[in-house]
This record gives C-alpha cells, sequence and structure tokens, in this order.
C-alpha cells in the first residue's frame, strides 16, 4: 500500500477507511468532516446538520452520528445550539510537575473552585494504599479543574493531617496544592501512576458540567517524598474531549 501524501504522522493510517473502502456510511461522513474541521479556526461553527446532509448527500441522522463522535472526541463541541470547532486539546505530562505548570506552559489560566475540604479518619484501604495508620487523620481536599474559566476535570487528594496541619486555614482553595506543599518544605520524591478510561459518575458529571456518556480518563497516584514516605493519594478525572497525556522515554 502506498502511503497517503497527506497522511499526518498521528491520523489513522487512510483516515482509518480499510482498503476494500466498505465502512459504515456514518465514519466517511465522519473523515469528510474532520477534514472540514482541520481547515476551520478554533470557535468557528460548522455547517448545519442540514446543510452537510445536502453537501454530502446523507440523511441528517448519518450527519448527527458523525459529529456525536467528532464532539466524543474533542474535535467539536457544542455551543449554545450550535457546534463550533474545539481547538486543540490540553496536554499534560505524565510527571511530578503540577496540573498548574502544565496547563501554563501551553498559554492557558488555570483555576481550581472547592468542591469540599474536610477531614476525617483513615479507612482502612486507603491505609493500604498509602501506608498512613488506620484512623489518622487525613484531609480529603476535592476541586474543580479549570482552565481559562472551563471546567476540564475533578481531583480528589488525600494527606495525612500530621504532614499539612493547617491546610484548611493557610491554604488557598485556588492555588497549586504542590507549591503550597514545597513551601512547608515538602519535596516529592516519587509516585505510582495507573491510568484507565471510565464514565463519569452522575455526580462527577455534574461538577464537570459533561454528559454521564463522555469517556473520561482517571489518573490513580500515590506520591512518596524524598524519604520514601507517603505523601498523598490523589484521584484525578479529566475530560476525555479535553485532555492528552503525555511522556519522556528514555533509553
Amino acid at each position: 500500500m502506498d502511503y497517503p501524501n497527506d497522511q499526518a504522522p498521528g491520523a489513522p493510517v487512510r483516515s482509518g477507511i480499510p482498503e476494500h473502502g466498505r465502512v459504515p456510511k456514518y465514519y466517511a461522513v465522519k473523515a469528510r468532516i474532520d477534514r472540514l474541521v482541520d481547515e476551520l479556526g478554533e470557535g468557528t461553527p460548522i455547517p448545519t446538520e442540514r446543510d452537510l446532509s445536502e453537501r454530502y448527500e446523507v440523511a441528517r441522522e448519518t450527519v448527527r452520528q458523525a459529529l456525536r463522535e467528532l464532539v466524543l472526541e474533542g474535535k467539536l463541541r457544542r455551543q449554545g445550539r450550535g457546534t463550533v470547532v474545539a481547538g486543540p486539546k490540553l496536554e499534560q505530562p505524565l510527571s511530578l510537575a503540577s496540573y498548574t505548570e502544565g496547563v501554563r506552559r501551553q498559554g492557558r489560566t488555570p483555576g481550581r473552585t472547592l468542591v469540599t475540604l474536610d477531614r476525617f479518619p483513615c479507612p482502612e484501604a486507603l491505609a493500604a494504599e498509602t501506608g498512613l495508620g488506620r484512623g489518622e487523620p487525613v484531609w480529603h481536599l476535592e476541586r474543580v479543574l479549570l482552565a481559562d474559566d472551563e471546567r476540564v476535570g475533578l481531583e480528589s487528594t488525600y494527606v495525612a493531617v500530621d504532614r499539612v496541619p493547617r491546610l484548611d486555614a493557610e491554604f488557598d482553595p485556588d492555588s497549586s496544592f504542590y507549591a503550597y506543599l514545597a513551601r512547608q518544605g515538602i519535596a516529592f520524591g516519587s509516585a505510582d501512576e495507573r491510568i484507565e478510561t471510565v464514565l463519569a459518575t452522575p455526580r462527577e458529571a455534574l461538577l464537570v458540567g459533561t454528559p454521564p456518556a463522555l469517556p473520561m480518563l482517571l489518573i490513580h497516584r500515590v506520591s512518596r517524598d524524598t524519604e520514601g514516605r507517603p505523601l498523598e493519594r490523589v484521584r484525578t478525572l479529566y475530560r476525555g474531549d479535553r485532555f492528552s497525556f503525555t511522556v519522556r522515554l528514555d533509553g
């Protein structure tokens, strides 16, 4: 098979269309709309379903299914009663850098909205994951993640009260938790992370402002300080249509 001259390195080969050419009609339409999206700028409205169905000579339901998938993939987003080009996804590095650093590197303004900050005795399951003592006082910090005031994720952080006893009095919930730890003289040493794809719960979808059917990227992180002591347990949910993750691998 000849390599297409216009094939982008990160795109599906031949736009995902097999050599025999037999694909669902909506997918062929989706590939054509995808090329149209590439020609338009971020925030540009795309033609209406009626216009697209006439342009590609297919039923409106075929166009509607193609648009649904492009919305789920983050290529398009709903705006009012129309649909516009969504623009590039946020790239978050898989590292011990904070969410704040990752968003700022892309010229976006990070932010957070506090959902809850409370303390409770460490349950057995959390103790087993982090090495904390069962019943030891633990803070739970839950915040909605923002990028240019757009809700893009939901983060839950668990940390021993003993490590940051004045978290409720000294910490600004709209700021970086990692920067706060640094000011307390606490440095990160290592972390274990696990990534999976999930659907948001009804509560999570409401907080993040997404439909429950939207795929989400879920990252579990257990961090330790430079002495190997447990530091935090984080559960972060990112919108699958607005985020991608990067990592550098050295041989």
